[in-house]
């Protein structure tokens, strides 16, 4: 597994002052941990950015602090975002001690191919994106992954409980939580066609109203008179 790090510097703004940071290309952060004083940061936000998509919330970071000798082992705990903008606003590191176990949600990776997808029988759903994981800090994986080859029909589904990991690491969410599962197909609707007007100097069929209002207004003519 490879490892990764983040460069940071300690941070002196706080409350609406970190607003002219954000400006700057920085994110307001900070670390804390259980046996650790809590620490005001600031990341590159484009670094740490980067770093998220691939790391998540279950890979061990290597925080470097300006100014501190040696990194800190951090994940990342929580990512707060901008409602409207989408824009990080802050970031909390947890720093570990690589002795102790901890627990994070680690993303669920679909491999293979369904048969019952493949021969148009069904449609693959995955209903868990994510399972909670205990492992020591350098032990937790960056994902887990489950084959969904054996899905050949309707119904079909796979657990929590399929999910096969080292013995060192446990999963802390309940087995019997489906994974993946397939599902019918959606059946199409089927729409019947309007029906159609009547042909100029046709009589309508039963039932069928006159093509325009002023047919249907028109009274019909008396009949005339016979000549004496």
């Amino acid at each position: 597994m490879a490892q990764h790090s983040l460069s940071a510097q300690p941070r002196t703004l706080v409350g609406r002052a970190v607003k002219a940071l954000r400006h700057q290309g920085q994110t307001p952060a900070n670390i804390f941990g259980k046996k650790v004083a809590s620490l005001t940061i600031q990341v590159n936000t484009k670094d740490f950015t980067k770093l998220y998509a691939e790391v998540g919330e279950s890979t061990l970071v290597y925080l470097r602090v300006e100014g501190e000798p040696d990194a800190r082992p951090v994940l990342v705990r929580e990512v707060v975002y901008h409602p409207v903008s989408g824009q990080i606003l802050h970031v909390s590191f947890n720093q570990v001690d690589l002795k102790e176990k901890v627990t994070a949600p680690v993303a669920i990776e679909l491999v293979g191919e369904a048969p019952a997808e493949s021969n148009h029988l069904g449609i693959l759903v995955q209903q868990l994106s994510e399972v909670e994981v205990e492992a020591l800090p350098t032990d937790m994986p960056e994902r887990v992954s489950l084959d969904v080859s054996g899905l050949a029909e309707v119904g079909a589904q796979l657990l929590v409980s399929d999910i096969q990991l080292a013995s060192n690491i446990t999963i802390q969410t309940a087995p019997d939580t489906i994974v993946a599962k397939i599902e019918p197909l959606a059946k199409e609707e089927v729409v019947a066609p309007p029906p159609a007007a009547p042909v100029e100097g046709e009589v309508p069929a039963a039932g069928v109203a006159p093509s325009t209002p002023a047919e249907a207004a028109a009274p019909a003519e008396a009949p005339k008179p016979e000549a004496k």
